[in-house]
């Protein structure tokens, strides 16, 4: 299964204690997935969805806030609910405050409260959303036909210090989140807590493999230039042998040379330590670099 059905599968397990919470949810669904189709000379509202979930849930939040009966109209390869009575259909428009043709957005009357706006945007995300499989990336999406649609989306989002970005993908204006702290805020604002852990502890594996990596990258870069060095140093020394002897340096880089000689791999930090006394990195960078300048005098002339 993937990540977006486990998320929406918790979602329907959500079921609001209070009715208004139900009927923004129930609007925001409907919103996404209904429509009105004339049978004779009455036009029956629709909503459909390939989704289980959807079905579902839209069954479950109808019923249990306004007592309203979904009978399941089977059509070639689409599923939809459909009211059994008109007196049903006229309860859900009413309390849902809808119109026909449907409008691209929820009765901002129904969500007044933070509370409902979670109940709406957990239903855009139920019939709309989708999400990446947090191990391979963050990136959350709504998917709706219309601007209008996808601008509600944003102002809810808004609601709980989201900024959702916009993009028209085809047919479709699809909100979208990419940061991994934005996504585990919406999770929770849709009150989605077992995705929310599971997404918090991918990313904290994540992050810190990381930075285990910089740090192991970060080692390996210091490593090479460590050898690099030494070995520009190394071949240096072995230049003014040749050509003066390193007993011709002044005391202090004589040791240096000879020390660098025996120590090719160590560090400018180890080999201060073994000096006696012990001298700093920079009074070890400091002999080494005027070891270079002697040598680099030698190679002009």
């Amino acid at each position: 299964m993937s990540f977006s059905s486990r998320i929406k599968e918790e979602l329907l397990d959500q079921i609001p204690s209070s009715r208004h919470c139900q009927l923004a949810e129930l609007a925001a669904m409907t919103v996404c997935c209904g429509s009105f189709e004339k049978e004779g000379n009455v036009q029956w509202l629709r909503v459909t969805s390939e989704n289980e979930f959807v079905q579902r849930k839209y069954f479950t939040l109808a019923g249990k806030s306004l007592k309203v009966v979904f009978g399941v109209l089977t059509r070639t390869q689409n599923r939809s609910l459909c009211a059994e009575s008109l007196r049903d259909q006229e309860m859900l428009i009413s309390a849902l405050k809808l119109a026909n043709p449907l409008k691209k957005t929820v009765d901002p009357r129904l969500y007044k409260g933070s509370c409902c706006k979670r109940a709406c945007l957990r239903g855009y995300f139920l019939c709309c959303g989708s999400m990446s499989r947090p191990e391979t990336g963050y990136h959350l999406e709504i998917a709706v036909q219309s601007a209008e649609t996808a601008d509600q989306i944003i102002e809810l989002m808004k609601s709980f210090s989201l900024e959702g970005k916009r993009v028209l993908r085809k047919k479709y204006h699809v909100v979208y989140l990419k940061d991994g702290e934005a996504i585990a805020d919406f999770l929770k604002a849709i009150e989605a807590p077992r995705a929310l852990m599971e997404f918090e502890n991918t990313r904290i594996y994540k992050d810190m493999r990381s930075r285990v990596n910089r740090k192991v990258n970060c080692e390996a870069a210091n490593i090479s230039k460590t050898v690099t060095a030494a070995a520009r140093q190394v071949e240096d020394i072995q230049l003014i042998d040749r050509m003066k002897g390193i007993d011709s340096l002044p005391p202090r880089l004589r040791q240096m040379a000879y020390l660098r000689l025996e120590e090719q791999e160590a560090s400018l930090e180890e080999l201060g330590r073994m000096f006696d006394p012990p001298i700093g990195k920079s009074g070890v960078n400091h002999r080494l670099r005027k070891i270079s300048e002697i040598a680099q005098v030698l190679r002009q002339g």
